[in-house]
């Protein structure tokens, strides 16, 4: 077989538009680079970038960034983009993951067309490379054993040693690389490698692997293949295949594109250009899929999607928007410089969405039942609330008020500190939408809790302020105990304690700095009537709480689970207001 003859600067394959979201920042210097070679000419003033995730796990913010530069570029300058999997190692890969990863990316507002490629659509053409390569004596087939491999190698300052097996002639390599894939031999008894350098100083250019036996079913192809390329080897030549003009990658292959650029050079055919930017780190979170599974395969976690992972699956179950994390991945920027981004910038792009679009509405997390007195049994009060100030539109709604309601306990204290503002004996606060109220009386239980207030109210205060011009210094949320329904919400916090949990002392295990109070289930909270008709994926403010959202796994009919997405308290606009960042 000759060597497949394809001019350099042609590319096999790859049409089509592509949509997204707007424009990336000007500071982007991938987006310099883009528009310098636009302007050049260069690629024939064609731009195609490609998003190639491995079906091994799900996707995560990290994975967002890259999504939204790929995608992002495309659309700003009139290019294309492709969605590639590059399934090349069947072991770890499941159509599960396939299917979820295809959902994230539609989630975040990307439509690839008809440019779903597989790398295992390239089999055939990575196979009649790889034997060119053996043709031209630039790679052969190796008996050493994984182990011994790592030895021959060498370290970073001392040289690797050759393979005994580097001079089989080519006539034997193409023999054996045959039999390979006919299922001859064993797995692990032999691999192809590249023909390089073994005293090269980047040790990614010392005979590196290219294929290995792998008997094991394809979620694509079946049983077709059993030997299977490595990822270094067939993501260069996928992007070549496809007409990729800028391959954007994160920073731990600058290392792999010499290896990217002589596979290319090596096969005399068309050639783009890799590009490294650096990877996100998000305080308190772990973005390594080797960690992630193992959180989800010891059961630290209820799942890939549970609202506590940085995945995108969980973090739309949590209540994320698709439009708060492309906000957030325009904000952190592309640079090649890493860094731990704060976790409060991502809640900060969260909270900031989230105000303009969802609705206010009042619950009780903790709830501690109030009597107002001198209230009219048996009446009840249809009150005017505002859905959402930030959005005129959104309107009012009405909430019933009775003689019987639902505070914060939290909101009540018997024998307050200084600075408690709130409801507490002899004490006037204001009921947020309805009226004055002063507490009069408390009744405890035998053990001495605070089971029930007794209040009086000011019916000249409804919805206002006293008629007296007397003033108040708090205003509460509340729920019609009549009326109220009944939820189980759930309060996540970060998963993690450590800042960053990939730092751990020699000999530990990330999990080490698991947060054991990262989820607390309150199983007995109250809501204004309107929301037991809730819908899973739902959002809300609860006013003075935080946003929540309806959970999509285990809310049923008439029966919502609500999750707390973030709090009201915004550490990113604190940390921006005294300079600490």
């Amino acid at each position: 077989m000759d060597t497949p003859k394809t001019d350099k600067n042609t590319p096999e394959k790859g049409t089509g538009g592509t949509s997204g979201t707007g424009p990336l920042p000007a500071s982007n210097f991938i987006r310099a680079i883009v528009a310098e070679d636009r302007e050049t000419g260069k690629y024939g003033g064609r731009l195609m970038t490609r998003f190639p995730p491995e079906p091994n796990g799900y996707l995560h913010i990290g994975h967002a960034k890259s999504v939204c530069l790929n995608f992002g570029l495309a659309e700003e300058f009139g290019g294309v983009c492709n969605f590639r999997f590059d399934d090349t190692n069947p072991s770890k890969e499941e159509v599960e993951y396939v299917e979820s990863i295809q959902e994230d990316v539609r989630w975040l507002g990307f439509d690839w067309g008809d440019r779903l490629y597989y790398a295992s659509d390239y089999s055939e053409k990575l196979y009649e490379y790889a034997v060119a390569l053996i043709k031209a004596g630039k790679a052969y087939v190796c008996d050493l054993s994984s182990e011994q491999i790592r030895e021959y190698r060498g370290t970073l300052t001392a040289p690797g040693k050759e393979s005994p097996y580097r001079t089989r002639s080519v006539e034997e390599n193409l023999d054996l690389f045959e039999r390979m894939r006919k299922g001859e031999f064993e797995d692990g008894s032999r691999v192809l490698r590249a023909k390089i350098d073994m005293a090269s100083g980047n040790i990614n250019l010392r005979d590196p692997v290219m294929y290995r036996i792998k008997k094991v079913r394809h979620h694509r192809t079946g049983d077709a293949w059993c030997i299977y390329p490595m990822y270094d080897y067939a993501h260069g030549i996928s992007d070549s295949i496809e007409g990729v003009t800028h391959s954007l990658c994160t920073m731990e292959y600058e290392d792999h594109r010499p290896l990217y650029d002589w596979f290319l050079d090596a096969l005399h055919i068309y050639h783009p250009q890799q590009i490294e930017f650096a990877r996100l780190n998000l305080s308190y979170t772990v973005l390594s899929k080797r960690k992630l599974l193992k959180l989800v395969n010891e059961g630290h976690v209820n799942g890939w999607n549970d609202p506590r992972m940085p995945t995108l699956a969980g973090m739309r179950r949590r209540g994320y928007t698709p439009e708060a994390i492309r906000n957030f991945c325009e904000r952190i920027g592309v640079g090649k410089k890493e860094s731990l981004v704060d976790l409060a910038l991502l809640e900060y792009c969260v909270r900031e969405d989230l105000n303009k679009r969802v609705p206010r509405v009042m619950a009780v997390l903790n709830p501690l039942k109030v009597i107002i007195d001198n209230y009219p049994q048996g009446q009840v009060e249809y009150l005017d609330a505002v859905n959402n100030p930030e959005d005129p539109a959104a309107g009012t709604r009405k909430v019933p008020f009775s003689r019987e309601l639902y505070l914060e306990r939290d909101d009540f204290m018997e024998d307050p500190p200084k600075q408690f503002f709130r409801l507490a004996p002899g004490r006037e606060v204001r009921l947020r939408y309805a009226y004055f109220i002063k507490c009069v009386d408390m009744v405890k239980d035998e053990k001495g809790a605070i089971v029930e207030v007794h209040c009086t109210y000011d019916p000249a205060t409804r919805g206002g302020d006293a008629p007296d011009g007397r003033k108040v210094k708090a205003t509460l949320h509340w729920v019609s105990a009549p009326h109220a329904v009944e939820a189980e919400v759930r309060l996540y916090d970060t998963l993690f304690l450590r800042e960053n949990p990939n730092e751990v002392e020699e000999g530990k295990d990330f999990t080490g700095s698991l947060n054991p109070k990262s989820l607390e289930i309150l199983s007995s909270c109250r809501f204004e009537p309107g929301l037991g008709g809730a819908r899973p994926g739902d959002r809300f403010q609860f006013e003075r709480l935080g946003y929540f959202c309806v959970d999509t796994v285990d809310s049923a009919p008439g029966k919502p689970v609500f999750n707390r997405t973030v709090t009201l308290k915004d550490e990113w606009a604190k940390l921006q207001k005294t300079g600490k960042r």
